[in-house]
């Protein structure tokens, strides 16, 4: 684990906040606070002043106080241990802000910004409310506070980046690397409930408000977003909303998944639910699987991407469900809608479609390497040695799916 060090910069009732650059690899679109990684064997306030003169232009002569101390927790990849410190100041700076690093930044007071967050306007990490706490409070401590994310015995782990938006991350039996499916509770409806066994699904129960559920969504068919959702549905008397794509295929493999439930098809355009008094619309999004849906508000202020990216791992186009030109089409689909942030089925959300960008690039550059490839006459597993030379014997399958899925785009675009 990383250290890092953040500066609140506090002139009377204000606070100095900036906006993460959405390209940045760690909590990319987030709000936060000026501040970086601690190089190896550098100290706390040696780093604190560095990483202020780097990203604002000035340089600390104040004294600083050491407020508290945040450690991402172990379902991230990415874990830094935050060291924040308070830097008291009688006049705003006239900063000039890295804009490598920052978007912008601006001055709030604590309860605006939570104003601000509430309203959904901002990504925020669980500690930025508990460090407004503190900072409102009048309490005059010395200690430095612990701002950690605590996730009790009896429940799995959730956070609320977006206001409104509730992500809960259940174990569940999907593709390592990852090894958690996101679930969503926004308004009255729950989306994919996977998790991996009874005991992870009592603690998945304990985690939710399961009398404000109303509608269970699916969106897709994919083992690992909806390994419990029939018998949710059951126990609270509410029904499945999904696409008839994903109906038939989940009928293909248990003709009894079904039984006993309300069943609602839902396609693009439909209203799923409301958020912060939007509706929530959906899109279709083929590719990695024909029937995956995705919600978002009018606003597109957020975006549930699923399976399109992965915050852990890679995607999988394969299959008789996985079409990698459909894939490329709805990428440049969601892209053009400039959605301000993302959630992948597997990570943390993340800011903008930056990522999707990212994601689409890597995959043309790939498909470049398997026509190359193709061209100078090597098979399939030639390719695969080629390309995933280290790659663990249980992962084979799934790149093997890929290079497939290029070879059947570059085909029926007539390029071999």
């Amino acid at each position: 684990m990383r250290k890092s060090v953040m500066a609140i910069f506090k002139v009377k009732d204000e606070v100095f906040f900036v906006k993460r650059q959405n390209h940045l690899r760690a909590f990319p679109g987030y709000t936060s606070f000026p501040g970086g990684k601690v190089d190896r064997g550098e100290e706390l306030q040696a780093a604190l002043i560095r990483e202020c003169h780097e990203e604002l232009r000035y340089e600390i002569k104040n004294a600083t106080k050491h407020l508290g101390i945040a450690a991402s927790p172990a379902f991230n990849p990415l874990r830094f241990e935050a060291h924040y410190f308070l830097v008291e100041l009688n006049e705003k700076p006239n900063f000039i802000v890295d804009k490598n690093e920052i978007e912008y930044a601006f001055w709030a007071t604590p309860d605006e910004l939570v104003k601000k967050y509430q309203g959904g306007e901002l990504l925020l990490i669980p500690p930025m409310l508990r460090i407004m706490q503190r900072l409102l409070s009048s309490e005059d401590s010395s200690e430095v506070a612990e701002f950690h994310s605590h996730c009790p015995e009896d429940k799995v782990p959730s956070l609320e980046t977006v206001y409104g938006v509730k992500q809960v991350m259940p174990l569940s039996y999907t593709v390592p690397p990852a090894d958690r499916t996101n679930s969503f509770h926004i308004g009255d409806t729950l989306i994919d409930p996977s998790p991996k066994d009874e005991a992870e699904f009592i603690k998945f129960k304990n985690t939710l408000n399961l009398k404000d559920i109303h509608k269970i969504m699916l969106t897709h068919h994919h083992g690992d977003h909806h390994k419990f959702a029939p018998d949710l549905a059951r126990e609270l008397g509410v029904p499945l909303y999904l696409s008839e794509d994903t109906y038939q295929r989940i009928l293909k493999y248990d003709e009894n998944y079904f039984v006993n439930i309300e069943i609602h098809f839902l396609k693009e355009g439909d209203v799923l639910t409301q958020w912060l008094g939007e509706d929530v619309k959906i899109m279709e999004v083929p590719g990695h699987d024909e029937g995956q849906l995705a919600p978002y508000p009018v606003s597109k202020r957020w975006f549930i991407a699923g399976d399109l990216f992965q915050g852990i791992g890679t995607v999988v186009v394969g299959g008789d469900e996985g079409n990698m030109q459909k894939y490329f089409h709805t990428l440049n689909k969601v892209i053009q809608e400039d959605f301000k942030c993302v959630f992948p089925s597997h990570g943390i959300a993340l800011g903008g479609v930056h990522i999707l960008a990212k994601t689409l690039e890597h995959r043309k550059m790939r498909e470049s390497q398997v026509l190359e490839m193709h061209q100078k006459g090597l098979s399939l597993d030639e390719m695969l040695k080629a390309i995933y030379f280290d790659l663990p014997e249980k992962l084979i399958k799934y790149a093997k799916a890929n290079i497939q899925s290029h070879l059947d785009k570059l085909k029926t675009e007539e390029k071999i």
